[in-house]
């Protein structure tokens, strides 16, 4: 690949999914986008750099962006976020919503499925205290493909071996050949969706709890803080966001505000959503 190609994919990439690609990462370029070519018949990846670049509207380029963009995920990832939702976030949710009666939650960049999947099994679980509760858990991704394998909920022995408890496996998978597959219950609390986070999400609606965790840590700065904004807007002004150990909006956003105690958990501010208040990144760079 030249090196003019690779600049080429990287403002691709920027651009269609916000995801930032170092010079240094080329080779992950080439090893990812190699099998793309040969499924569509390309004898080179500067062949599929040339197709993308006279028809960037084609399934080809959609195939390109969504072979780079990162699907690691795994059921009940760094627990802390997991306990926070059973703990602190459900039962405050619970009493703050005795009237109403629903809980709307996004996992957005849900990957494979297992980050709301762990979710389902959690409230599954606490099943006696929701009753009576209408829980909506949507879950969204950029890629096709990956919302297609995460409604399946097929597993193999690999995945299921990564942060899910033996007993969690016993009690809501059914082993098919070498593969687990999530209990059709479980499936059914999940509604899975395509959809981009540059894109416009405002017709998913507002959400008590919204789980946004190790995207955006490949955005640029800008893009990040344009995510965060118009997150706000989606979260009711006493849910909460649930970020990655490793990102955090401190100095990015003043829209959202730290949960005291509460590791990669956030809360609105109205106050600042009201004020109309910039962001510190805009505020440095007027």
């Amino acid at each position: 690949m030249t090196p003019n190609d690779f600049d080429f994919l990287r403002k691709l990439l920027r651009d269609r999914s916000g995801l930032v690609l170092s010079a240094e990462k080329q080779y992950l370029a080439e090893s990812r986008l190699l099998p793309v070519a040969r499924r569509h018949g390309l004898a080179s990846l500067g062949d599929l750099v040339g197709e993308v670049r006279a028809r960037p509207a084609a399934p080809l380029s959609i195939a390109v962006v969504e072979a780079m963009t990162t699907n690691e995920t795994f059921f009940y990832r760094d627990k802390t976020p997991f306990e926070n939702f059973r703990d602190f976030i459900m039962p405050a949710l619970l009493a703050a919503r005795r009237r109403e009666k629903r809980i709307r939650i996004w996992c957005a960049a849900a990957s494979t499925g297992q980050e709301p999947y762990s979710l389902a099994m959690t409230l599954t679980d606490m099943a006696a205290a929701t009753a009576g509760f209408r829980i909506e858990i949507i879950a969204t991704d950029l890629s096709g493909d990956v919302v297609e394998r995460a409604k399946a909920g097929v597993y193999s022995q690999f995945e299921v071996q990564r942060g899910l408890p033996i007993q969690l496996l016993l009690k809501y998978f059914t082993q098919v050949r070498d593969s687990w597959q999530i209990a059709p219950e479980i499936r059914a609390m999940v509604q899975f969706r395509t959809l981009n986070l540059l894109n416009d999400f405002s017709p998913l609606g507002t959400f008590d709890v919204v789980f946004c965790r190790n995207v955006l840590i490949d955005f640029d700065q800008e893009t990040k803080i344009g995510v965060f904004n118009r997150m706000a807007g989606q979260v009711a002004n006493d849910g909460y966001l649930v970020l990655g150990a490793a990102e955090t909006v401190v100095g990015l956003t003043d829209t959202f505000k730290p949960v005291p105690e509460r590791r990669g958990l956030y809360m609105p501010n109205p106050a600042a959503r009201r004020a109309g208040s910039p962001t510190k990144f805009a505020a440095a760079r007027a």
